[in-house]
C-alpha cells in the first residue's frame, strides 16, 4: 500500500512538471521568430510539452523555477520575426532578454501581465512603433533597456511612475517629444537617468539633453539666414537692373551726339 502510495506521488509531481501556460508562451514564441541558425532546434514539441523540471530546462535559453520558467535569455541568437502576444503566458517569467537579434515588429502590450518581470532588455534589434504605457503595469521592473532599435512617438509618462527603475535607456532610437520629467529627476530635483539614456533621438529634448528653446532658436536662425539671403539676393538684382539702365542711358546719349555732330546746320 505504502509503494503504490509512492508510486502515485512521483506520478502526480510528474504531472506537475509541465505547465499549459509555459507551454504556449514558448510553442508561439518559437512559431513568430526565424531561425536561421537552428538556435531553437531544440524546442521540439516533445520538448515543450514539459519545459521545466524543477530548476532545470533542456530547453537553450530557458531558465526555471519552481516548474515555471523564470528567465528567458535569448541573446545574440540572430532571430528575426515578431515577439508574439502571447508571451504574456509566461506569467512568472522575471527576466526577458532578446537582445542583439534582428526582431522586428511592435513591443507587444501584453506584456502588462508579466507583473513579476524585473529586466526587460530589447535592445540592438529592429523593433518599430511606440513604447507601450502599459509596461507602468510591470511595477517590478527595475531594468528597461531598448536601446538601437527603430521606435517612434512619445517615451509614456507613465514609466516615470516605476518607482523600482534603476536602469533605463532608449537611446538612438526615432522617440519625439520632451522626456518625462519623472525619468529625468527624482523627488527633490536629483538626476535620475542621464543624457545617455536619451541620446541619438533626433527630435527628443528636455533636461536632461538641450531645452526645447534651443531648438527654437535654431529654426529661428534658419529662417533668418533665409530671409537675409532672400534680401541680400533682391538687392545685387536691383544693383544690377540699375546698373544696366545707367549704362544703356549712356550708350543712348552717346548716339544721339553723334548724330546731332552729322545733321548739317540750317
Amino acid at each position: 500500500m505504502e509503494t503504490l502510495t509512492f508510486f502515485f506521488v512521483l506520478l502526480l509531481l510528474g504531472l506537475a512538471i509541465s505547465d499549459p501556460d509555459d507551454q504556449a508562451c514558448l510553442s508561439s514564441l518559437k512559431q513568430n521568430f526565424q531561425d536561421p541558425k537552428g538556435r531553437l532546434a531544440h524546442w521540439t514539441q516533445k520538448a515543450l510539452a514539459s519545459p521545466c523540471n524543477g530548476v532545470t530546462s533542456s530547453l537553450e535559453g530557458v531558465t526555471c523555477n519552481n516548474d515555471r520558467i523564470y528567465k528567458l535569455t535569448l541573446v545574440n541568437f540572430n532571430l528575426g520575426g515578431t515577439i508574439s502576444p502571447f508571451i504574456s503566458n509566461c506569467t512568472s517569467l522575471q527576466t526577458l532578454d532578446l537582445s542583439q537579434n534582428q526582431i522586428s515588429g511592435q513591443i507587444p502590450a501584453e506584456l502588462q501581465s508579466l507583473v513579476n518581470l524585473a529586466v526587460l532588455n530589447l535592445s540592438e534589434n529592429k523593433l518599430s512603433g511606440q513604447i507601450p504605457a502599459q509596461l507602468a503595469l510591470c511595477a517590478y521592473l527595475n531594468v528597461i533597456d531598448l536601446h538601437i532599435n527603430q521606435l517612434s512617438g512619445l517615451i509614456p509618462q507613465q514609466l516615470g511612475l516605476l518607482v523600482r527603475l534603476s536602469s533605463f535607456d532608449v537611446s538612438y532610437n526615432r522617440l519625439s517629444g520632451p522626456i518625462p520629467v519623472l525619468l529625468a529627476n527624482k523627488s527633490g530635483g536629483i538626476q535620475r537617468f542621464n543624457a545617455s539614456s536619451f541620446m541619438g533621438n533626433k527630435d527628443l529634448y528636455g533636461f536632461p539633453l538641450p531645452p526645447a528653446k534651443n531648438r527654437s532658436l535654431s529654426v529661428i536662425a534658419i529662417v533668418l539666414i533665409g530671409l537675409g539671403s532672400g534680401f541680400l539676393s533682391l538687392v545685387v538684382s536691383f544693383t544690377a537692373v540699375c546698373i544696366w539702365l545707367r549704362v544703356t542711358e549712356q550708350g543712348m546719349a552717346a548716339e544721339e551726339g553723334k548724330i546731332s555732330q552729322l545733321m548739317p546746320d540750317y
